[in-house]
């Protein structure tokens, strides 16, 4: 997966592509519970791309341990390859993060993260990623 080869256009196809959790979390905003994904506590080295199209996401490099049960980061691996949007949904105001290449909903950016590492908190589901594992 490059993140280029984006050739799902709607979203019947997407229903065809992805589980139907991967399409509930990517495409419908939800939230896959705390605890329960399959990177939250992973410590592999690698690059998390986007599981619906491919694109680089995340470093493992800028993971970071949360305690909010969810893979969580830093910073964006390519600040061109994410989007940032107001959400106000739930009765909360927060910045969603989404894939900029297909528009896939990610989780949410908090500034509550590492103030060593610029105070950012990209909290992320894991259902959304792919672990591109680094070659040793």
């Amino acid at each position: 997966m490059d993140g280029k080869n984006n050739a799902v256009q709607n979203e019947e196809e997407w229903k065809k592509k992805l589980t139907p959790e991967e399409y509930r979390v990517l495409r419908e905003k939800e939230t896959e519970a705390p605890f329960t994904g399959k990177y939250w506590n992973v410590k592999e080295m690698g690059m998390y791309r986007c599981r619906a199209c491919g694109s680089e996401l995340f470093s493992s490099e800028t993971k970071f341990e949360s305690g909010t049960g969810w893979p969580s980061f830093t910073e964006p691996a390519n600040l061109k390859n994410i989007e940032l949007r107001e959400d106000q949904s739930h009765g909360m105001i927060r910045t969603e993060v989404l894939c900029k290449h297909c528009g896939s909903h990610l989780g949410h950016m908090f500034d509550d993260g590492p103030q060593e590492k610029g105070g950012k908190h990209y909290c992320i589901n894991s259902v959304c990623l792919e672990l591109e594992k680094k070659n040793k």
